[in-house]
């Protein structure tokens, strides 16, 4: 499976789904208004990981 290169998978907050509009490549922690504060990287690779998910049972 290959997601999409513009999947906004550091933007979009794993717990939420919330997209951040901009996101600076050197803010390594990501921050969201859920409460969710993580790993920028770690937050992207789950991301990755769901949407692949997503996009297998479509």
């Amino acid at each position: 499976i290959k997601v999409d290169r513009f999947f906004p998978s550091s933007k979009k907050c794993c717990k939420c789904g919330r997209i951040k509009k901009e996101l600076r490549l050197f803010e390594r922690v990501y921050h969201c208004e859920c409460g969710n504060k993580m790993d920028r990287d770690h937050n992207a690779a789950i991301n990755i990981r769901e949407e692949a998910r997503r996009m297998l049972t479509a």
